[in-house]
Order: structure tokens, then sequence, then C-alpha cells
């Protein structure tokens, strides 16, 4: 038990995040089909919720899902992947980069449907489409947790990530694959942020630091030879 508490203190907002998740998975899955429907449509970030309500729209969005059944997966994935990126960065840059996704990719996913309604390729419907969900902020967490992993682990799982995310993008995307894409390019776009880049460190082929703590240091000055020093 004080390993889980531990874990748990060491990344409270990921845990935060998962209980209120739960508690809004047990009001779906407890409510009538037609609440259902009501309730993830009035907290969606859609185009109509977004223009009537934008700010309480982006942020209560990000508490729901849609399946309920699927909670048990998100769980999971909130432990390998949120709550070990949020002990990595801390508590306020992780925030800042998966709470920054989150709301980059709605809006411009979004921007995008509104764009092929006004095109006529897709039906004005859509401005009430169901949009909620926390994929977006977990794209870019899964983003940041590249520069986590050492050589030739981390190639492995960039590699698998970049095939996760542009396959569906490339085969007949939809407005959340795109979502997707962006909040992934975030997550990478966050190596500042990250220890690593704050230590300046770099490694080479085989995982080993070439700056950082292991940092060559210049050879001392030599002393100066006392017959040659000047009184001034």
């Amino acid at each position: 038990m004080a390993r889980v508490r531990d874990w748990v203190r060491s990344s409270p907002g990921t845990h935060i995040w998962l209980l209120v998740i739960g508690i809004t998975s047990l009001v779906i899955a407890s409510a009538s089909e037609g609440l259902g429907q009501f309730l993830v449509h009035r907290t969606s970030s859609n185009i109509h919720e977004l223009n009537e309500h934008p700010l309480p729209s982006l942020l209560i969005s990000g508490f729901w899902i849609e399946r309920p059944g699927s909670f048990v997966l998100y769980a999971v994935l909130f432990e390998l992947v949120h709550a070990n990126v949020e002990r990595w960065l801390g508590s306020g840059r992780w925030l800042l980069t998966v709470g920054g996704a989150h709301i980059a990719a709605t809006l411009a996913s979004q921007e995008l449907v509104l764009l092929a309604i006004e095109g006529h390729r897709l039906p004005r419907s859509m401005t009430h489409v169901v949009d909620i969900g926390v994929s977006y902020g977990l794209a870019a967490a899964a983003g940041v947790l590249t520069y986590r992993l050492r050589p030739p682990w981390r190639y492995g799982y960039l590699c698998g990530l970049l095939v996760f995310f542009a396959v569906p993008l490339l085969t007949g995307a939809s407005f959340t694959d795109f979502g997707h894409a962006i909040a992934l390019v975030m997550g990478f776009a966050a190596w500042p942020l990250t220890p690593a880049a704050a230590a300046g460190e770099l490694r080479d082929h085989d995982g080993r630091p070439t700056t950082g703590g292991d940092r060559a240091q210049p050879p001392p000055d030599p002393e100066p030879d006392p017959g040659s020093r000047q009184e001034r």
C-alpha cells in the first residue's frame, strides 16, 4: 500500500483526472439512454458548444468519455503514460503540455469540421457532433514520453507511435484523427520542457550522456611561476 500511495502522490494530477473520469463514466453508465445522449452532447466541445460556451466546453469535454466500458483501458494508459510523464516533468509542466494540446487539437479539429461544412463536404448537423474524451491529452503525453526512453527502446516506441497515429490519418481521416496528430506533434514539441533539455543532455548512439553530468571539465590553469609575478 505504501508503494501505491507514493505512486499516486508522485502524480496527483493524473489520478485526480482519472478519478473525475471514473465518476463521469459512472454517471453515463447509470443514466437513461436519453439522458446519456444529452450529457455527451452538452459536454462536447463541438462547434455549437464552442460558440455558446467556449471555455466551459473546452475544459469539461476533457473529463468525459463516450463509452464507460473503455474506462479500464484508459486507466491503464493513464498509469503507463500520464503518470510517468507527470512524475518526470512535474505536475505544472505536464498540465501545460497535455492541457495545451487538448485545447489546440480541439480548436483545430473543429475548425476543420467548420470548413468542411462551409464547403458542403459535411452536413450542418456536424456542428452538434459528439466531441468529448481524453485522447488528445493522452496523445501529447505519449509524444513527450519518447524523450524519457533510452535508445534503442526510444526508436521502437517512436515508430510504433507514428504508425498508430499515421495510419488512420492517411486512410480516411476523421476530424478526431486530425486532432490526434496535432496533439502528438505538440507532445514532440514539448522537448524544451523536459528535464533532459534543461540539463542540456544529449546521448550518443549507445545511449550514454555526452553532456550534462559527464561533461568533460577543462584542465585547470597552471600555477604561475612565483618569480614572474609583478607587484602593482
